[in-house]
């Protein structure tokens, strides 16, 4: 929905902070006419808008649910039904995340992770893995929480370690929590 995307946009700007935001498909609204709002469809447009915009940057968020996969052939005209299954082959997106991870500098860079099972154990890995600074652990299992939801339930994890659990809040009321972590670790 670009929910979470949007309320860290709208707390960055109202920070003070000079916000590019790079949206995919989304019914939500910049309201704070400070904020560039990069309009991309696809993954392939998402990874390039990012490498194009992050010059300059100090920090970059990472909140959008990318397609880890697209199709292998692409039809350019409506493909018929027929009376047999069909089966649509898959390849892997490019991962913007860490793509980023890998030619960072200063950049202070933060990640989402969406994790089903083993969720601390998974994050703390694409938290290594991707070289971030602070990852924002979502988890499926909480009611009211993750995707279409004007309210999430998250945990931070620190590259040092830390953990902070959060509860159940408006999406606006998490993105501030973001802000404050990402201002006492910069600040550290």
């Amino acid at each position: 929905s670009g929910k979470m995307g949007f309320a860290l946009a709208h707390r960055a700007a109202a920070l003070g902070a000079r916000v590019k935001l790079i949206s995919g498909p989304s019914a939500e609204t910049v309201k704070d006419k400070s904020i560039e709002r990069i309009d991309v469809v696809s993954a392939e447009e998402m990874y390039e808008a990012t490498h194009q915009n992050l010059r300059g940057a100090d920090i970059a968020i990472f909140a959008a649910a990318v397609a880890d996969f697209k199709p292998k052939i692409v039809s350019s005209e409506k493909i018929k039904k027929k009376e047999a299954a069909m089966i649509v082959e898959l390849i892997p997106t490019q991962d913007i995340l860490a793509s980023v991870g890998r030619i960072k500098k200063e950049l202070y860079l933060v990640g989402f992770a969406l994790e089903t099972e083993n969720e601390l154990e998974h994050a703390r890995e694409k938290l290594q893995k991707k070289n971030l600074d602070l990852i924002v652990l979502n988890s499926l299992r909480d009611a009211g929480a993750g995707f279409r939801s004007d309210t999430n339930k998250v945990t931070l994890l620190t590259r040092d370690g830390k953990a902070r659990s959060f509860g159940l809040k408006s999406k606006e009321d998490v993105a501030a929590d973001i802000w404050n972590e990402i201002i006492d670790n910069i600040h550290d």
